[in-house]
């Protein structure tokens, strides 16, 4: 999650303090949990289909490859769980849904399924947050397309 300063696009329609601020706290839920955070980039993860609630920050690194899933309440915006971490040695599968949306499994059975965009929505009560995150995402789009031919 870099700061909507740094990478900034004429068409975004988020507000920039906001989101900014919005990484912040994200990016806090992530630290906090890992202890290697700075080897990671981060996206914001939302539902990837009808139906899904979860909302991650969803760290990923190339080298090993891994993502982080790290769940997170979108009106407290305090983490959910402990993060999960798939790397080779877990991953069962990785399907990309639809434009944008992906489903990754461990060999034990959890799936996540999750969309990233280059504005993510984030809902809170009686309102809602859009994160920018377009500089990420394309990179993060980038690095799933590897993820893809490890399963």
């Amino acid at each position: 999650m870099t700061s909507d300063r740094e990478s900034s696009s004429p068409d975004a329609h988020a507000d920039t303090g906001a989101s900014d601020q919005l990484k912040l706290v994200l990016r806090r839920v992530f630290e906090t949990q890992i202890p290697n955070y700075g080897d990671y980039n981060l996206v914001c993860a939302t539902p990837g289909l009808d139906g899904e609630t979860g909302f991650y920050v969803l760290g990923y690194r190339w080298r090993p490859a891994e993502l982080v899933f790290a769940p997170f309440d979108v009106d407290s915006l305090a983490a959910l769980e402990a993060p999960t971490a798939i790397n080779t040695t877990n991953l069962s599968h990785t399907d990309e849904l639809g434009t944008d949306a992906y489903e990754v499994g461990t060999n034990t059975g959890r799936i996540f399924r999750f969309s990233v965009l280059p504005q993510a929505a984030l809902p809170a009560e009686g309102s809602s947050t859009l994160l920018e995150q377009a500089a990420d995402w394309t990179d993060f789009r980038s690095f799933v397309q590897s993820y893809l031919d490890l399963a």
